[in-house]
């Protein structure tokens, strides 16, 4: 069943669903994580393996792995298709048949574009003839993904397989909306129970009688114990309609009384019901017995899923886990499952940090970070790579509804839990609101209105008789004279003009009692406005006074823009030589508005001088941010002092988001195309094109993350990044519609979801 598509194509060679194994399910995963980041450009297609012929193939391509003929023909038939770019095998040794699978050979022999492998066992210690079978596997390709160091170890030093052809990438998770196992068991009717766990299709490998053996102890010290063993058995161990090992296990529950603390769920659930399960859980129970199993997909998960851990020691676990994520026990030592399970229980705190630190560690390898690694190791392997694009994630208003209460939008946020006591800022509150303008312009969702209004409100409270704003009211709407007493608040009190001249703006579209609102708010602040002096604060206020003399022509208006802006330009002649055209000795944060404060002071006066100050200190910051083409941040460690070299780590999307605004002001005033691929270039920073190769977005709820480091994302989704990430989104959605003669809109209660 062939489809018609121009996207390259990349062919699996796997079991896929609904046959039930853990490679169908694996494969599935993956290319949706390829799909969801690079969907745009690459179409993934299956070629199902199966073990008897399939009388209605669902998929592209069907392999009967018992008929030998077989091999060479889908070979044959996937050669015929030209979008296909490459072959990706997964493979497990008893999915092919012949000697060690050797059958497979008969379709790489027969297949003309290029191939890669996942290897999902590794086994050390290999015998001569394994040894060469697999360096002949591997011969017809150079390129194998493996899922951890130690496996990665094995075939560098048993079978002598040259490193740079292995890609080592974990083993891929779903991003989940973090909560702690409180909020999340009252969705399940378990609130009043302490939840282990287990899933998987069940068979000996598991052991879960280990974890049945170390129940009892642990019912001691809390009697409330609950053990779900989540999951059917695997489909090849039901022998006519005999589940021997599920009789055992129930045999053992019975043996030792455990019936009132032990729930089997025998079914296989879909993704999301199983994940609600693990966030329920209060320690994770990993049982396998396999001394040499190289990797464990249900492991991972429930890291990923914030669970402490009580494991095996098998490679994979002795790899990931550390002391800080759980507890390692030796293979079938159950007084050690129970001792590790009680050193928890009485723990809570130790509980809660191991399940941070798991979920924080596993974010890594979420499948959408997974198809980046995958990706970039394709892009060696096919003619074109340079075809590959991105995709815009959906746009999702969860997490920024999540943060705001009927008083504005929180502060901070402890990964996805809003930190109430952070409080609320003037910066955050103009942010969203901008935001929100911007999401109502393009959806005409009449949900955001309220959230205008709220933001709005928020500023309208904080301003002060003189016209000037206080900046941070906490969660019982008191103001803290300590935080409003800064020597330096223009800049956020500036962001406030900035959003009340974006909602003025909008006259046009927002009802009439909202922009009279900010009018009247905007207004009352000129008096204070004219007189600010820092840089970025000129920048703010500037955009958002031109914003509102757009609308409502203004001559005061326009003079304040035109004397705010001599000082910003007599900055810059003091400062700018040759190689720094600059206005400050230093780049810090959201410099883009610099120059962009100079473009709207151009288009309100014309003088030239203004003009040629925007678009060379464009250049100039585009120079010092741009690298081989890509979007990198200026560090938030250091600045970046003149004379000096960079920081090169933590960044912050703050300024991704400002560059992307700025280039896009600079793009529709001189249609400019640089200007518009460096906002792509910049946004991909956002979808995984930076020094980790990590996405710095929840694509589940939008929320944002909150800085890029040397070795790690800052999974905090906090009020300024998240506000950051949907303008960034909200910008390159308005750009793909411009350059479409088609403008689909999807409203959703959550927000737009356009393809870009």
């Amino acid at each position: 069943m062939k489809t018609i598509s121009n996207k390259s194509k990349i062919v699996f060679l796997s079991t896929f669903p609904p046959t039930q194994c853990g490679i169908a399910t694996y494969t599935q995963d993956t290319i949706k994580g390829i799909v969801d980041v690079y969907g745009k450009s690459i179409q993934c297609e299956i070629c199902e393996l199966v073990d008897k012929p399939k009388e209605e193939p669902t998929q592209a391509y069907t392999l009967n792995t018992k008929n030998r003929e077989e091999y060479a023909k889908v070979a044959e038939e996937i050669n015929a298709d030209e979008a296909v770019k490459l072959v990706h095998i997964q493979h497990e040794f008893g999915l092919f048949s012949g000697n060690y699978g050797d059958h497979l050979l008969d379709f790489l022999n027969a297949i003309k574009v290029p191939v890669t492998f996942t290897f999902h066992s590794v086994i050390p210690n290999p015998n001569d003839e394994l040894r060469t079978f697999v360096k002949l596997l591997l011969s017809y390709s150079n390129s194998v993904f493996v899922m951890t160091n130690k496996s990665k170890e094995i075939l560098i030093n048993d079978y002598d397989i040259n490193e740079e052809i292995i890609t080592c990438v974990p083993h891929g998770t779903h991003i989940v909306i973090y909560e702690t196992p409180e909020q999340a068991k009252e969705k399940l009717g378990i609130q009043d129970r302490l939840v282990l766990s287990t899933f998987g299709l069940l068979g000996e490998g598991k052991n879960i009688e280990t974890g049945l053996q170390a129940l009892p102890k642990i019912i001691e010290k809390a009697p409330n114990a609950l053990y779900l063993i989540i999951g059917k058995t695997h489909p090849n161990l039901i022998r006519d309609g005999v589940d021997a090992y599920r009789d055992k296990l129930e045999g053992i529950v019975a043996e030792l009384n455990l019936q009132n603390n032990v729930r089997f769920i025998n079914q296989y659930l879909d993704t999301n019901e199983l994940l609600e399960y693990l966030k329920a859980t209060d320690i994770y129970m990993f049982t396998s017995k396999d001394p040499n199993q190289a990797v464990s997909g249900t492991f991972s998960y429930a890291m990923s899923c914030a669970c402490p851990i009580v494991a095996s020691k098998i490679p994979h676990t002795k790899e990931v886990l550390t002391k800080d994520d759980g507890i390692l026990c030796d293979i079938g030592a159950s007084d050690q499952f129970a001792a590790a399970a009680i050193k928890l229980i009485e723990d809570q705190n130790l509980r809660h940090e191991m399940g941070i630190s798991s979920f924080t560690k596993m974010r890594a390898s979420s499948w959408e970070n997974v198809g980046i690694t995958q990706m970039n190791t394709y892009k060696k392997l096919i003619d074109n790579p340079a075809e590959i694009k991105f995709s815009y994630p959906n746009i999702q208003l969860k997490h920024i509804k999540k943060l705001t209460t009927d008083l504005g939008i929180v502060q901070f946020s402890k990964i996805s839990i809003p930190d109430l006591d952070s409080g609320y800022t003037l910066d955050d509150n103009a942010r969203a609101l901008i935001a929100f303008c911007m999401h109502y312009k393009l959806s005409q969702d009449k949900e955001d209105l309220a959230y205008i209004l709220i933001y709005l409100d928020f500023i309208l409270r904080c301003q002060q008789p003189k016209g000037d704003f206080i900046n941070y009211v906490d969660q019982e709407n008191r103001e803290h004279v300590e935080q409003n007493a800064e020597v330096n608040l223009e800049d956020s009190n500036a962001r406030a003009i900035w959003a009340l001249g974006t909602v003025v703006s909008m006259s046009d579209i927002l009802p009439e009692a909202i922009t009279k609102k900010a009018a009247k708010c905007l207004l009352h602040s000129l008096k204070w406005a004219e007189n600010i002096q820092s840089p970025r604060s000129i920048g703010f206020a500037t955009k958002g006074l031109y914003l509102y003399h757009s609308t409502v022509p203004n001559l005061y208006v326009a003079a304040i823009i035109n004397k705010l802006n001599a000082k910003l330009l007599a900055n810059y002649e003091d400062t700018a030589t040759e190689d720094w055209q600059w206005f400050e000795n230093y780049l810090t944060y959201g410099n883009g508005i610099l120059p962009e404060s100079m473009l709207y002071a151009y288009l309100i006066t014309n003088k030239p001088v203004y003009k040629k100050v925007a678009l060379d200190s464009l250049d100039f910051l585009i120079s010092k941010t741009f690298v081989k083409g890509n979007f990198k941040a200026i560090s938030n460690r250091s600045w970046y002092h003149k004379g000096s070299e960079p920081h090169e780590y933590g960044e912050q999307p703050i300024d991704v988001t400002y560059t992307i605004m700025t280039l896009n002001a600079f793009y529709n005033e001189f249609k400019t195309p640089q200007y518009k691929k460096k906002m792509k270039a910049a946004f991909n920073w956002f979808l995984g094109k930076n020094h980790l190769g990590q996405i710095m977005y929840n694509p589940v709820s939008g929320g944002g993350y909150d800085g890029l480091e040397k070795h790690n994302v800052n999974l905090n989704q906090g009020a300024e990044s998240t506000v950051c990430f949907l303008t960034a989104r909200l910008l390159m959605e308005k750009l793909a519609l411009s350059q479409s003669k088609v403008i689909p809109i999807m409203k959703s209660r959550t927000g737009i979801a356009i393809n870009s």
